[in-house]
C-alpha cells in the first residue's frame, strides 16, 4: 500500500471523528484494499464500523441485499449495483456513511461496453441519496486496484468536507 493511500485514510479518519461518524464498506474488485488501507490507521476502530467484501454475485445478494434482477440485467459492474452495494453497506451496519467500490480489474474479463479497469463506486450517507460515479483506470490489476482505493478516499474527503461545510454553516 502506497504512503500517499495510508495519508489520505488517515485524512479521512480525522475527519470521520472530528464528525463523530463511522464508516462501512462494501468491495468487489478491490477485495477488501480499502478496508485494509482504513484499518492501517491506528485508532480506526473509533471510525470504521464495517467492511463487506463481496466479491461474488452471491455475496452481494446475501449480504447487501442487492436485487438479484439487478445483476441478472445490469451486471455487477453497473450503476445501479453500486447503488444497492452502497445502500446495503449502509443498512446492515451501523455506519453514517458507506462506500461501494464493483469494477473491473483485469487483466480479463472485459467487454466493449465495460471494458478492463471500469469501476463503479457508491456513496451513501444516511437520509440522503446515493451518489455514484464511474471512472476508467489503466494499467495491471494491482494498479487499477490502487486507483480504486485512491479515487474512493479522495471521494470521501471532499464528501465529509462538504458536509463539514454543511454543518459549520447551518
Amino acid at each position: 500500500m502506497s504512503h500517499f493511500i495510508e495519508q489520505l485514510a488517515a485524512r479521512l479518519g480525522q475527519q470521520l471523528k472530528q464528525r463523530d461518524w463511522k464508516i462501512s464498506t462494501a468491495e468487489s474488485c478491490t477485495g477488501g484494499g480499502l478496508a485494509a488501507a482504513i484499518t492501517t490507521i491506528p485508532g480506526s476502530s473509533a471510525w470504521f464500523e464495517r467492511g463487506f467484501v463481496t466479491y461474488s454475485n452471491d455475496a452481494k445478494v446475501d449480504l447487501l441485499k442487492v436485487h438479484r434482477l439487478t445483476l441478472d440485467t445490469m451486471g455487477a459492474v453497473s450503476d445501479q449495483t453500486a447503488r444497492e452495494m452502497a445502500e446495503g453497506a449502509l443498512a446492515n451496519s451501523k455506519a453514517d456513511i458507506s462506500i461501494s467500490i464493483t469494477g473491473i480489474a483485469g487483466p480479463t474479463g472485459g467487454t466493449p461496453d465495460k471494458p478492463v479497469g471500469t469501476v463503479w463506486f457508491g456513496w451513501k450517507m444516511r437520509d440522503t441519496p446515493v451518489d455514484t460515479m464511474v471512472d476508467i483506470f489503466n494499467g495491471p490489476r494491482h494498479i487499477i486496484r490502487e486507483h480504486a482505493i485512491r479515487t474512493a478516499l479522495e471521494k470521501l474527503l471532499a464528501l465529509t468536507a462538504a458536509q463539514q461545510e454543511v454543518g459549520n454553516n447551518g
